[in-house]
């Protein structure tokens, strides 16, 4: 096992996390931003939820849900697949912890837009698909990367719900925020920093890097 085995596994679960929350959030906040219907508060509240539960509960849900004793857990167990306790795990209660920020971020950027200006794109003939990726999706684009780069901070820093669903293990589930808390329970104060150091580093670069590559573009 690496020295540095908790940063690949935390790039791991942050970078597949995000790429789902990027694909499911912008669709999540393109549909948000034009339903107006009586159950958009309703619906909205469901959506940030994450967000304002504890990531404990959120964990326990998940744990409840995709445990061997749920519907879930027993369909998996009769192919041999198993969540929990997995970096597939870890990335999912990531991917739900993090969802509402990517949402949040598509949806103001969406809204944003001149709604004539989609409106002209379809008496024009273009289709709902045409809209979306080459009006509504562009013209977004700065707020989704906000986003994305929101998504990305809170995956590499979950803690909480990942514990719950996929626990501590060394080499293979062990994330650094999950170094950083053993490190300071068992007293190795020094790991600890280690580990703060690499972690906030890891983001910065990540923000930095993100925010370099549009002012190119």
């Amino acid at each position: 096992m690496s020295l540095l085995t908790p940063l690949w596994v935390s790039l791991k679960v942050a970078l597949s996390s995000t790429l789902v929350v990027l694909g499911v959030g912008t669709l999540a906040g393109y549909q948000m931003s034009r339903y107006r219907g009586r159950s958009r508060s309703l619906i909205e509240g469901c959506l940030i939820a994450p967000l304002i539960m504890p990531p404990t509960v959120v964990g326990f849900i998940l744990l409840m849900v995709l445990g061997k004793s749920s519907v879930i857990g027993q369909f998996l167990a009769r192919y041999n697949l198993q969540i929990i306790f997995t970096t597939t795990g870890a990335a999912i209660a990531a991917s739900i912890v993090a969802f509402p920020l990517m949402y949040r971020a598509a949806l103001g950027a969406f809204e944003q837009i001149d709604a004539l200006l989609l409106d002209a794109a379809r008496l024009d003939g273009a289709s709902e698909v045409e809209v979306f990726f080459c009006i509504a999706l562009p013209s977004a684009w700065p707020g989704i990367l906000a986003g994305i780069v929101l998504t990305f901070a809170r995956a590499l820093g979950e803690f909480g719900a990942t514990l719950m669903v996929a626990g501590n293990i060394p080499g293979q589930t062990q994330t650094m925020p999950m170094a950083i808390y053993f490190a300071v329970e068992a007293g190795q104060t020094q790991e600890a920093w280690f580990w703060t150091v690499i972690i906030l580093g890891t983001a910065y670069c990540g923000i930095v890097a993100v925010n370099a590559w549009q002012a190119l573009r």
